[in-house]
């Protein structure tokens, strides 16, 4: 498998630490708001590469954090806590907000065919963690104490900027989030790791630690919660582009400095959705959910199937018209799924060619617009029904599209073809004379059934007929 690392800027071949097994963190949700489709993007191309792992043989161990708390309105670790807006918005408790928007994150995924990871983990569950981890770093001399609040400190490190060559001028904190910079640090790239009373006094959520009450910082959670079940060695760690800088980036400067030796080997960015005015976000204007789609009349793997046909590390264009393409394409795909038959013999070889088509298509760097090509070569292909039913269910183990569900639900739907032994013959007569090229008995079979109130359609699934 090829895949593009975000680390080394290159397509390269992927290779785990350990053989047959990978480790894999995904950055979970904030969950102050509904997730929106630009969001969920995200996931499902994370879904994808992990459904594709697993296909290609790999254990995978999924790990996803649930950021209840930490998050501040600016991801240079300024404004209020995201949790705490969320809670004042609608007049509940920080857990209430916190519990009701995580069932709706994974009600919302399990829609999309999306799998919940093997491991869940709110960070308001790892809080001793997180004080561990920022003790040691104090310890190493990679974080200090000022004006009440714990910082990372970004001058001990040979590199810091290690997905973006950018200038440092381009990235201070004034300049990208419109606020003033935070005067307790020491450089202008040091970032918090640990917030106490000193600041924020109106947070909801609150801690015993060594530099006083208070909280975590949003990115040490993902540092602390993926090293507990993971490991100290990390295969791929997965997020959209937007937290490359300055999350992620943060995220490595503190484990690597705990640690002592490189922590992650691959990094998985998927770009973003954007409308017409520009990126999606919960505050553009353009607060597009699951929910949404659904009261509009979409089938939520409508808009999966949408998200497939584009490459992950291309930004992607939504607009209603997209999603109506989308959606008539699927249909005709299911439609095509649901005239096969489960019948026919077995062809091994060319069953072989075709999995290894989409097995070169998903294993180049996540293709899944060349896979979903080949699930269409698939339907075309000299090959029996059965086997063409095994196979798309064999790629929809990493798609999951609900493709054979929904060719069954639309087989059930379909009007049932009326069986009369009499009928059924003179209609095999025909088709024999048809193909006999004896056209003048043909017409008169034909014209027989007409005068009996029957009516004949050729179609490429063969000849039916009703009454009328």
């Amino acid at each position: 498998m090829k895949l593009y690392n975000s680390l080394t800027r290159s397509v390269d071949e992927f290779r785990s630490v350990e053989e047959g097994k990978v480790r894999m963190y995904t950055c979970g949700p904030t969950v102050y708001h509904f997730a929106h489709i630009g969001n969920l993007r995200t996931y499902i191309m994370e879904d994808v590469l992990e459904k594709y792992l697993r296909w290609s043989g790999y254990q995978v161990d999924r790990v996803m954090n649930i950021t209840d708390v930490g998050h501040l309105s600016s991801d240079a670790d300024t404004g209020e806590d995201k949790m705490l807006k969320g809670a004042r918005r609608e007049h509940k408790t920080v857990m209430e907000v916190a519990r009701f928007y995580t069932d709706a994150f994974f009600a919302d995924c399990e829609k999309l065919h999306i799998r919940k990871p093997d491991t869940v983990q709110p960070a308001t569950g790892c809080i001793e963690d997180f004080i561990r981890v920022i003790s040691s770093l104090i310890d190493k001399g990679y974080a200090y104490l000022a004006g009440g609040n714990v910082y990372f400190d970004t001058s001990k490190l040979a590199e810091y900027y290690v997905f973006n060559k950018h200038e440092e001028e381009d990235l201070l904190v004034g300049v990208r989030d419109g606020v003033e910079e935070d005067v307790n640090k020491r450089n202008k790239n040091d970032f918090v790791l640990w917030f106490t009373k000193s600041k924020f006094e109106d947070q909801a959520l609150k801690w015993d630690s060594p530099w006083g009450v208070g909280y975590p910082g949003w990115h040490i959670e993902c540092s602390c919660i993926s090293m507990k079940y993971l490991g100290d060695f990390l295969d791929i760690h997965c997020g959209g582009i937007d937290n490359a800088f300055p999350h992620h980036t943060n995220e490595i400067a503190q484990s690597e400095a705990y640690l002592g030796h490189k922590w992650c080997n691959w990094w998985f960015h998927v770009l973003h959705l954007n409308t017409t005015s520009g990126k999606m976000s919960k505050s553009s204007g353009e607060f597009l959910t699951v929910s949404l789609l659904e009261e509009k009349g979409y089938d939520p793997l409508a808009y999966r199937f949408f998200c497939l046909q584009s490459h992950y590390r291309k930004s992607l264009e939504f607009s209603w018209e997209a999603l109506d393409n989308a959606v008539a394409a699927y249909d005709k795909l299911v439609a095509r799924i649901a005239a096969l038959k489960d019948e026919g013999g077995s062809d091994e070889e060319g069953k072989k060619a075709l999995r290894d088509a989409f097995d070169q298509a998903m294993g180049s760097d996540l293709n899944t617009a060349m896979g979903i090509t080949a699930l269409y070569d698939v339907l075309k292909a000299p090959i029996s029904d059965r086997d063409k039913l095994a196979l798309i269910a064999d790629f929809d183990q990493v798609l999951s599209l609900g493709l054979l569900a929904a060719a069954e639900k639309l087989r059930a739907k379909a009007p049932q073809q009326e069986s009369d032994p009499e009928i059924d013959a003179l209609v095999a007569a025909r088709t024999e004379a048809r193909k006999a090229k004896n056209w003048a008995e043909a017409d008169r079979i034909r014209d027989e059934l007409k005068a009996r109130g029957i009516v004949i359609e050729d179609t490429k699934d063969g000849v039916k007929w009703k009454r009328v």
